[in-house]
């Protein structure tokens, strides 16, 4: 077995939690439960790390069996790595039948028809994703095992969840290699960011439920108190006032857990207000930037912003309408007003 293979078989069973590693090397399947039973799990990982490398040596692993233990540890493990969401398109609404033989071919190929030294692994699991580990050389080095970019694209939809290694130059050549082997024309980033896999697909996938927001908050009700009660009525104000913030945001939000999301953006196009008395714009030129989010758990945080106070209820629209504009760019356009108005597709 090759030196950098037995470091690489290392170092990844150093990163399981020791408790889980008999676990995860039971679902690799490359060592049989005889040679497992020769390993003593209790003791400390380094020792274990290095009595499954000589185990690997017996059997002599590869780079590709080594692969494989490191894409289980990152399908139990997704948030270890930051995700973007990824929709392709096709130009007709024909269906195809998804081939697995066929997209492994085609995405070998035409990955490595631009770099030779790439190192292209395939796992697929039950719920129809397949996991896809590249490992990028250049036309003068080996592959780098240790900057890797996964793929999870699930088979009968236009989505894919791409975790890019630091060479961020080969992303070009990933979603060709994508775009070719799953038969779409064209794709493009959603500009949704996050550590929770699950959670974009979540997202995109519709299994996220929120309320669309239909209603805008009422001022409080006048009522004739004593002035002698005066206290009293503040008390009782302010105690209905959280409850309609409470009874708001729970009618935005909804009653479980938000998908954490981390990171979000679109594009905002918008026109000044302005007397045309005054001219003060030559042209009529809108006003355009790019707005971002930003979050440990983005969803959460707005959520949170109305019951701490630093936000009236409900909130705009363009705020907790992101999960449900997920399957479009972002982009905002008001025709009057500086405000931006409605999420349009670009």
């Amino acid at each position: 077995m090759d030196v950098t293979v037995a470091e690489y078989i290392r170092r990844t069973v150093l990163k399981i939690p020791r408790d889980e590693i008999k676990t995860m090397l039971q679902k690799w399947g490359f060592l049989s439960e005889t040679q497992l039973q020769t390993v003593n799990f209790h003791q400390i990982k380094e020792n274990i790390s290095q009595d499954v490398v000589q185990l690997c040596e017996e059997n002599s692993a590869d780079i590709k069996q080594a692969a494989v233990l490191d894409i289980i540890y990152n399908h139990i493990y997704p948030n270890k790595r930051v995700w973007s969401v990824y929709q392709m398109n096709k130009t007709g609404e024909e269906t195809e039948f998804f081939d697995l033989t066929d997209f492994k071919k085609k995405f070998k190929r035409r990955l490595r028809s631009a770099l030779k030294n790439v190192t292209i692994n395939f796992r697929e699991y039950e719920d129809n994703a397949v996991w896809i580990r590249i490992a990028w050389g250049t036309p003068y080095t080996k592959p780098n095992q240790y900057k890797t970019s996964y793929v999870v694209y699930h088979s009968q939809t236009p989505y894919v969840f791409i975790s890019v290694s630091v060479l961020k130059s080969n992303l070009p050549l990933l979603c060709q290699a994508l775009v070719v082997a799953s038969n779409y024309h064209d794709i493009r980033e959603m500009e949704l960011r996050s550590h929770s896999l699950n959670s974009l697909k979540d997202i995109v996938f519709k299994r996220y439920s929120q309320n669309f927001q239909t209603y805008y908050p009422r001022p409080l009700q006048e009522r004739n108190v004593a002035p002698e009660s005066g206290d009293l009525r503040i008390i009782q104000e302010n105690r209905n006032e959280k409850e309609r913030i409470q009874r708001v945001n729970q009618e935005v939000f909804g009653d479980g857990p938000q998908p954490k999301l981390e990171f979000a953006q679109y594009k905002l196009e918008t026109m000044f207000k302005s007397d045309p008395k005054m001219d003060v714009l030559d042209e009529k030129e809108p006003f355009r930037c790019l707005v971002k989010f930003s979050s440990p758990h983005l969803l959460e945080s707005l959520k949170s912003l109305a019951p701490a106070g630093m936000a009236d209820a409900p909130l705009s629209p363009l705020l907790t309408c992101i999960p449900q504009k997920a399957r479009n760019y972002f982009k905002i356009r008001e025709k009057k007003g500086f405000f931006p108005g409605s999420f349009v597709s670009p």
